[in-house]
């Protein structure tokens, strides 16, 4: 590790990291799905419009969840 980044606290390296991930968050649509990628999307997209379900809200499936829990 960086001997400059040990001497940050845990808060600001969590932060450093966040603000990090936010950066190549936004800049996400500058990087493009490999072929790979883009077949399997577009098999998973197949499926889903030949299965002709629309699943079920997530709020539903997390409230499910947490009974078990």
């Amino acid at each position: 590790m960086n001997a400059d980044l040990r001497n940050l606290s845990l808060d600001e390296r969590i932060r450093l990291v966040e603000d990090l991930w936010d950066s190549i968050a936004s800049d996400r649509n500058t990087l493009p799905l490999t072929p790979d990628q883009q077949a399997e999307l577009d098999q998973r997209l197949d499926a889903y419009e030949a299965d002709g379900h629309p699943g079920r809200p997530a709020e539903d499936v997390i409230a499910e969840i947490r009974k078990r829990l």
